[in-house]
């Protein structure tokens, strides 16, 4: 499966970052260290979380499609 989606396995809270770092060739703690670090920073991080857990599809929705 090519792109951006939600795994079924490796989720913490939603996937997000476990789908990112499967996407980027990351490991997924690496991704979640460097989102928890960004909130340290002002801007809308928590907003761009919720939107991507809504915005990618899970992995079996995925699946259905190919």
């Amino acid at each position: 499966m090519n792109g951006i989606y939600r795994p079924r396995d490796g989720r913490v809270i939603a996937g997000v970052c476990a789908g990112l770092a499967r996407r980027f060739g990351m490991t997924p703690w690496t991704v979640r260290l460097l989102a928890l670090l960004s909130c340290l920073l002002p801007g809308p991080q928590f907003v761009a979380y919720i939107v991507l857990w809504v915005m990618l599809p899970n992995e079996r929705h995925m699946a259905r499609t190919y």
